[in-house]
């Protein structure tokens, strides 16, 4: 249920529906546009419908929300969302790139990384302290010491950092060492994890599962929401499908309908929806000109050595070529770089 309230809906007027809504046992969620204030109510909607809530002063009107997501909708919020990450804004007129190695795996590599893909034009880090691997043998990262080699590469160059949060006992070091929380497409549909992460304020890139559907996706950002965190991007980075010339299928579709129905940003992974880097490329400027907010892109100075997604990560120079050619088609969108 949605409650739009009046332009000149008083202070004191809006404060009375929150505790109108509150004493039903129900949850309210603001919305604060240009010109009108609305109010998405959680819970059990029953209540909403026995209580005359038009008659309270300052609501204009009172309408049910139809899609099985509350918050994330159109519905809503009719305005696009910016997420503020330490003052990088995503979602804006700005296309904005995170750019790093798919696992840090000392201290040189993700200082050499990060200054240079700074000098190539990313505006954030990426790079993995915890790593879900399909395989129990394969590297799993270095755990509390890479998120303080991230926290640390962030400082000397600038750059926010975001990394992946697989388990909800790790939370207290990423809201301490992180600026923006990922959780993977592994664990899109961990709803616990969700929940706790919504619990906090810190940014988070929600990335696609890759056997979920839209609605799926966007009912899993629901959860976060649902607990009061509205700084989520979300993250198109492959479907799986019966093609295996790739190692997933980016479906670009996914930019221009999550457009439509969700007022969050959306930014794709081109290095783990193709596998090759030699792909990658390619799909990143499709992404940009399908309307996508941004980019992650796996960068590494020396692929063949690294010890998780070689083959699907840029070298620095690539990656610098990229960024032009991405500048290239932010601007001609009206878009800047």
């Amino acid at each position: 249920m949605i409650i739009v309230l009046k332009p000149e809906t008083t202070k004191k007027q809006f404060e009375h529906v929150l505790e109108r809504i509150r004493a039903l046992g129900l949850k309210p969620m603001v919305s604060k546009g240009t010109e009108r204030t609305i109010i998405g109510v959680i819970g059990p909607e029953d209540a909403l419908r026995v209580q005359p809530l038009e008659a309270i002063p300052g609501v204009e009107k009172v309408m049910p929300v139809l899609k099985p997501y509350k918050l994330v909708g159109r519905e809503f919020q009719a305005h696009d969302s910016v997420v503020d990450v330490k003052g990088v804004k995503i979602g804006g007129k700005a296309v904005v790139v995170m750019a790093g190695p798919c696992s840090v795996e000392d201290p040189k590599m993700l200082v050499d990384i990060g200054k240079q893909v700074k000098a190539g034009g990313a505006q954030m880090l990426r790079g993995g302290a915890f790593k879900p691997r399909t395989s129990p043998y394969s590297f799993q990262g270095m755990g509390e010491a890479g998120l303080k080699l991230l926290h640390q590469v962030s400082r000397d160059t600038g750059l926010p950092v975001v990394t992946e949060l697989l388990d909800v006992r790790d939370l207290p070091l990423f809201e301490k060492y992180v600026d923006m929380i990922q959780i993977g497409a592994r664990n899109m549909q961990n709803f616990e994890l969700l929940k706790e992460v919504g619990l906090t304020q810190k940014p988070v890139l929600l990335k696609r599962g890759f056997s979920a559907t839209i609605s799926e996706f966007l009912l899993a950002a629901e959860y976060i929401l649902s607990e009061g965190n509205f700084n989520v991007v979300l993250c198109e980075r492959g479907i799986r499908t019966f093609e295996t010339m790739t190692r997933f299928t980016l479906d670009l579709n996914a930019i221009p309908v999550i457009k439509r129905l969700s007022h969050l940003p959306i930014i794709v992974d081109p290095s783990h929806s193709s596998g090759v880097w030699d792909y990658v490329a390619p799909m990143a400027r499709a992404a940009i000109a399908a309307g996508a907010d941004g980019l992650i892109v796996e960068v590494h100075n020396n692929p063949e050595v690294a010890r998780c997604d070689g083959p699907q990560s840029l070298k620095p120079k690539k990656f610098a070529a990229l960024m032009k050619d991405v500048g290239k088609i932010a601007r001609v969108l009206g878009r800047t770089l």
